[in-house]
């Protein structure tokens, strides 16, 4: 399908620009008019203004951060005592330097002005605007509609917004943690690419003027540095082939529930998806529960936090139970998918009716389980990669050494 790059003009006045893909020129005017814009200019988009073109994609489109501070800013702006709609007006001239924001919030000014709800206004996106469907989850939309329903919308969103923060800097710690080991390992493997691409090979042809047999050590790595050379293709072929395997497994649901299952049986990996799910399940579950949102409601969005398909389908089962009506707290210690320590923590919580109380904690207890689990991780980690790498430098080293003795006649 080929692209077009558009202008137009929204139901505000406001000019907007971006890149669809469409069958042709009138077919695109046709779906603008039909979500309320005014077409203005439409041209093909040219293969070389690839970048450039997804450079202005990505600067049209809301971002996790964009909705973290309309969220806290609208917040604050309700506590304060604004209505919402001078509330919005407000926001809107704060973000004028963010386009994809203002924009945003452009547009759901416009709606609740005609009387819809901030949830309706949210959710009742344009189809040119798929991207910020992925931010705005059900989640999001629930919580306002608790609000709204409760007269409670300003603290609703400060709590959102402290949830949001929360999430954000879980994934920030999971990342940040890993630069270093990911650089130690690109950084291994280059150093033995070097050694045995550009090194090896010049001792090589030495080795062979002599004429003489080597240690065995030594026609190993030679050996190897010489597969390398002659097989670089394969190597590389044979890494591609590992991602987009693994990429393919990954992207179906059965079997990426046969990765999931066996990523739990992996040594401290296990424990850092476990701590990580049963943090992000009781966070979400704990803080819809405490918004009024119902628990069968509930349980269905914070199922959908979670990414391990082991536990969304015990999850789905534990929800079918609720539905039946049996507690949730004995439907999840018969599935025994979280830690017990959590599972008697939600028990307790169901029994003396401080079930959002409790989930709350059990999300703060995992969140710091978390951390101390990656910490542990990474000790073990990157002291392995030093010593590997160490260990397979040296023994390229000495296999060399070994060898320029053996030419030499020299004995130890």
């Amino acid at each position: 399908m080929p692209l077009f790059s558009y202008k137009v003009i929204n139901d505000n006045g406001i000019t907007e620009e971006g890149v669809r893909g469409a069958a042709d020129e009138q077919s695109l005017v046709v779906t603008l008019q039909s979500e309320g814009y005014i077409p203005v200019q439409i041209k093909p988009a040219h293969a070389g203004t690839f970048l450039g073109l997804k450079m202005l994609s990505r600067r049209n489109q809301l971002s996790g951060k964009d909705i973290l501070l309309f969220t806290s800013e609208l917040a604050v702006l309700l506590e304060s005592g604004l209505p919402l709609d001078r509330s919005l007006t407000v926001l809107m001239s704060v973000t004028e330097g963010n386009e994809p924001l203002t924009n945003f919030i452009t547009r759901v000014l416009a709606k609740v002005k005609g009387g819809s709800s901030l949830t309706d206004a949210m959710e009742r996106r344009k189809s040119g605007d798929r991207p910020s469907s992925k931010i705005i989850s059900k989640f999001y939309l629930n919580m306002i509609r608790a609000g709204e329903a409760s007269g409670s919308l300003g603290e609703v969103l400060t709590r959102l917004s402290q949830y949001m923060e929360s999430s954000q800097e879980l994934k920030s710690t999971v990342s940040t943690a890993l630069i270093y080991p990911v650089i130690l390992l690109v950084m291994s493997v280059a150093s033995l690419l070097v050694m045995l691409v550009f090194v090896v090979p010049q001792f090589t042809e030495m080795f062979e003027s002599a004429g003489k047999a080597l240690p065995v050590s030594t026609q190993v790595v030679i050996g190897m540095a010489q597969l390398l050379k002659d097989y670089w293709w394969l190597l590389l072929s044979t890494v591609l082939f590992i991602y987009y395997y693994m990429r393919s497994q990954l992207a179906y649901p059965i079997t990426k529930k046969v990765w999931d299952r066996r990523f739990f049986n992996i040594p401290l990996l296990g424990n850092i998806i476990l701590n990580k799910e049963t943090a992000s399940f009781s966070q979400t579950l704990g803080t819809l529960l405490s918004n009024g949102v119902s628990l069968l409601t509930a349980l269905a969005i914070a199922r959908e936090t979670v990414s391990n398909l082991v536990l969304v389908d015990a999850i789905a089962d534990v929800q079918e139970q609720v539905k039946q009506g049996k507690n949730m707290s004995v439907a999840l210690l018969e599935k025994n998918i979280f830690p017990k320590m959590a599972m008697q923590m939600i028990k307790t919580g169901e029994e003396t009716g401080r079930l959002e109380e409790m989930l709350l904690r059990v999300s703060t207890i995992y969140d710091k389980q978390l951390k101390v689990s990656i910490q542990r991780m990474l000790a073990v980690l990157e002291p392995a990669l030093i010593l590997s790498l160490g260990l397979m430098i040296a023994g390229i080293i000495v296999s060399i050494l070994l060898a320029i003795l053996s030419v030499n006649d020299l004995a130890f």
